[in-house]
């Protein structure tokens, strides 16, 4: 009879995925990472000739869109911890996409700044709360959750380039204004999940135990911030300096090969969650991003068919622990769930912007090409940095 009670109580700790909760802020995700991280690096190239910019200036954009995602995604993490407040998913949203609508509008530099900051605190606002209305959703399948919420957002970094090559390059900069109509369609999508994610909140907060169990570890958390942060700067490196890089080939035909990198990484995103399931994280991280290096090496000494192919394999795999970092994050800080997805996706993603700064005085200086060198270096000291991570098999069996 003393196994009935052990019986009884498995269903209880495999709780049900809910798939409407999720794809909701997985289609949220994509539209809030097709403006912002998405078009925002491929308009660069726009912006440079519109406003007359250098390679600094250019990338400033890119600086001001991701510095006030990241720097504002731990802080909304932070008081949505203390506090949350549903309200920030939908208006996080609306403000990224009109901020970005309204650059269409922007008379100059410094206005074009202050709506592409608008749009990154959009961003900062949306990602804690989105992402911890994917971990109440997700039930016990936490990695497959983050995958299909994160593979959202990746979906919308790939088709932010393809959508500006297609459409914007023909239209101009006042095309953006087209966004305003889909800002305020995203209020219909994030609006009608609120009355479910309200009360997942109010029942989690009477139980917060058993939403995530243990202890923060500041050192396991600070080194996988600094993996997430050079996966980011390989990342919006390829995709901001890209249509500088192959400069034989047309503002369209770049895009569509950033698309081509990002498309896979969203790829890589899914089968990574999938496969977290199987292998630990730990691995998954060092594995991803060391396997990611070759072809990042050998990019640009290969052109035609072998770049795209070279392209395809590098997004696959430098992404592909995406989602996985996020849910390895909240296993780092337990008792910060908003605060583990804003540094993971917020503070980590967004230093992405910084380094395209960075990059961009080495172009000035030192020529594009150099930057690409850089860019190859990356994965793998991202990769040597991810094996000194706690095991987080260990880490799991502690919080059981």
């Amino acid at each position: 009879m003393a196994t009935n009670p052990q019986l009884i109580a498995k269903p209880k700790v495999q709780d049900p995925l809910f798939r409407r909760a999720v794809f909701t802020f997985s289609g949220s995700h994509f539209l809030n990472d097709l403006v912002t991280t998405g078009m925002v690096p491929a308009l660069v190239v726009l912006y440079k000739h519109a406003f007359h910019l250098n390679y600094t200036q250019s990338t400033l954009v890119v600086l001001m869109s991701y510095l006030t995602s990241s720097v504002s995604q731990p802080l909304f993490g932070m008081f949505a911890d203390r506090k949350p407040r549903i309200w920030l998913y939908p208006a996080g949203v609306f403000c990224s996409i009109i901020g970005l609508a309204l650059t269409g509008l922007a008379p100059s530099l410094p206005w074009l700044l202050l709506f592409i900051s608008i749009s990154g605190l959009g961003s900062g606002a949306f990602h804690p709360e989105a992402s911890r209305g994917t971990h109440l959703a997700s039930g016990s399948k936490k990695a497959l959750a983050q995958a299909i919420f994160q593979v959202g957002g990746n979906s919308g970094q790939a088709f932010g380039p393809l959508f500006v090559s297609l459409y914007i390059t023909h239209s101009g900069i006042r095309g953006l204004l087209w966004l305003i109509p889909v800002a305020f369609l995203s209020l219909l999508l994030t609006g009608q999940i609120l009355p479910w994610l309200g009360q997942k909140l109010e029942s989690a907060k009477l139980n917060r135990k058993k939403v995530l169990k243990g202890t923060n570890n500041i050192l396991g958390a600070s080194l996988l911030s600094c993996v997430i942060i050079l996966r980011s700067w390989c990342q919006i490196g390829v995709v901001v300096f890209l249509p500088f890089y192959l400069n034989n080939l047309t503002v369209q035909q770049s895009e569509i090969l950033s698309f081509v990198f990002v498309g896979a990484g969203a790829l890589g995103t899914f089968f990574g969650g999938l496969w977290a399931d199987k292998i630990d994280m730990k691995r998954l991280l060092v594995i991803s991003m060391l396997i990611a290096t070759p072809f990042a090496l050998i990019f640009p000494y290969v052109h035609g068919v072998l770049a795209v192919i070279d392209l395809l394999c590098f997004g696959f795999s430098v992404l592909s622990s995406f989602s996985v970092s996020v849910v390895y994050m909240q296993q780092m800080l337990p008792e910060n769930i908003g605060m583990a997805s804003g540094l993971s996706i917020g503070f980590g993603v967004g230093a992405g912007g910084i380094g395209s700064v960075f990059m961009g005085g080495i172009s000035d200086i030192f020529g594009v090409a150099t930057v690409f060198t850089i860019l190859s270096l990356l994965p793998l000291a991202g990769s040597i940095i991810a094996a000194f991570l706690p095991n987080d098999r260990i880490k799991l069996k502690q919080q059981a």
